[in-house]
């Protein structure tokens, strides 16, 4: 059975955080004949979203016709302070959150998933200028200043910007295997090695 990947889009995004995990799911979706993630975007609205440095991306689904997500997928950027303050989309992460098989921000992600005290606990990460703010939104999380990416089971969180494709092949090799994740980042030219919280 194929897994729905869903990737929040909103506005003033970081381009690398959503387009690195797009870019190994869809990949290695495309390596495996599709058959293995349906990888799509979600934004509250319909409309172009602006990301930074004037990126304009049009996601596939609104919050309500996004199919239930396997894996949601939480970027980062300065937009995600916005987030902070919109009950409609944290009110999504969290329903998604509950059901999903899997849930993983990228850099500032994380502040969205500390919110929800979804880090309450766990071990996390995010880019390494806002470990104060972090730890300040999630006290009872343990942040790592020295990991690319934590893994606490169904909770992931990558460090800053191109962490999130380091993320996305460390879950493309626990569902799928090392062999897979690594015949992605070879057609991606991208240096990947299976290492479990790889260091920065």
């Amino acid at each position: 059975m194929k897994r729905n990947v869903s990737i929040l889009l909103f506005e003033d995004i970081e381009v690398l955080d959503f387009a690195g995990p797009f870019e190994v799911f869809a990949v290695t979706d495309e390596l495996s004949g599709h058959q293995l993630f349906n990888v799509h975007t979600v934004a509250a609205s319909s409309g172009t979203v602006r990301a930074r440095n004037g990126l304009q991306v049009v996601p596939n689904h609104t919050l309500e016709s996004a199919p239930k997500p396997d894996l949601l997928v939480i970027p980062g950027g300065n937009g995600s302070k916005a987030l902070l303050n919109q009950p409609t989309v944290l009110d999504w992460i969290n329903r998604c959150a509950a059901q999903a098989e899997l849930v993983a921000s990228v850099c500032t992600g994380a502040r969205l998933l500390a919110k929800l005290d979804l880090l309450d606990g766990l071990r996390a990460t995010t880019h390494h200028e806002c470990f104060a703010e972090l730890r300040a939104l999630a006290p009872r999380a343990t942040f790592l200043e020295d990991v690319r990416f934590t893994d606490n089971g169904r909770v992931l969180t990558a460090a800053g910007i191109s962490a999130g494709i380091y993320l996305s092949l460390h879950i493309v090799a626990r569902l799928h295997g090392a062999e897979t994740a690594q015949k992605t980042a070879d057609y991606m030219e991208y240096h990947w090695t299976n290492d479990k919280g790889a260091r920065r």
